[in-house]
């Protein structure tokens, strides 16, 4: 692993408390040029990740707070008239950022949810009839509340698959909450270090990411998976084609965490549930709770 992303992980650890391994896949969904989706009870240091990896990576960072009231021009931005010029000036919104945490993201409408759509997809916005690109690297991650709690709005399966990773955070263990309880605050520790990466570092890690070798034999086990996923009973639907290129382009970013040049079955396993987990359900199963994944990960062998 290059030494600057291994410090990257280890400094995130130090402000995120026992959470190597979230941290770990955070990083492997940014180096795929994925969103990332981070679904948890509040307080449990969604928004804390978000901020921390975009202060380490030197990231222009803007948060968008969902609530029901929200609108689609309070994300994308909005034509305003200027008198001097005569003429409408576009007022950039919040989008056009390199990292955008979209915080509660099912807490507002679905219409303001779809204003991510093309930004995820094209890394684009068309306002008021007119194209505009967003900046690059272009990084979104959403948090999202349980859907059982008060005042929430499920993201429609479409949403979903925009989000190349879904993650938890998890409660600590009882070590790490320790040192959260009688150590210093979190985010003035974060104010303290400074940005590891540059945004044109962490450019040329993504470009590195897409030249990682993936052997015929492991493509062969990426298309029985997702055959698997689309034929067998227990399943409602299927993994489509964006779902399996998900799951290469993160287990080529997982490998070169691990040092390697090729992607191994291995990889592969270890980024799937978090890449397919929001993807795909059993029959009469309203939410994830990792079933799914056991079942096709045990169904489907390596040749």
């Amino acid at each position: 692993m290059a030494a600057e992303l291994q410090s990257i992980i280890e400094h995130a650890g130090e402000i995120l408390l026992g959470k190597r391994d979230r941290i770990r896949l955070a990083i492997c969904c940014l180096l795929a040029r994925g969103h990332l989706l981070i679904e948890d009870i509040p307080g449990v240091g969604k928004t804390t990740l978000a901020h921390t990896l975009a202060h380490l990576l030197g990231m222009h960072y803007q948060r968008i707070q969902f609530t029901s009231d929200l609108l689609p021009a309070d994300i994308l931005g909005v034509s305003v008239y200027d008198r001097q010029r005569s003429d409408f000036v576009f007022h950039p919104g919040p989008i056009f950022s390199q990292l955008v945490l979209a915080d509660e993201i099912n807490r507002a409408t679905p219409k303001a949810q779809s204003a991510l759509l093309e930004a995820m997809e094209e890394r684009q916005v068309t306002v008021e009839g007119e194209t505009r690109a967003l900046p690059q690297p272009f990084f979104v991650i959403a948090t999202q509340n349980p859907s059982h709690q008060i005042g929430t709005f499920p993201l429609p399966e479409s949403q979903l698959d925009r989000f190349t990773m879904r993650i938890g955070i998890g409660y600590p263990d009882r070590a790490a909450e320790r040192q959260l309880l009688s150590g210093i605050d979190r985010r003035s520790l974060l104010e303290r270090s400074q940005p590891l990466l540059s945004p044109e570092q962490l450019e040329a890690y993504q470009q590195q990411v897409a030249s990682i070798h993936i052997s015929e034999a492991l493509l062969d086990y990426c298309q029985n998976l997702l055959a698997y996923s689309r034929s067998a009973e227990p399943f409602r639907q299927g993994l489509s084609p964006r779902a399996g290129l998900a799951m290469l382009q993160t287990a080529r970013a997982w490998a070169m965490l691990e040092g390697r040049n090729h992607v191994l079955p291995e990889d592969l396993q270890a980024v799937l549930p978090a890449t397919i987990g929001h993807r795909l359900f059993l029959t009469g199963e309203e939410e994830g709770d990792g079933g799914a994944v056991s079942l096709l990960l045990e169904s489907v062998a390596v040749d």
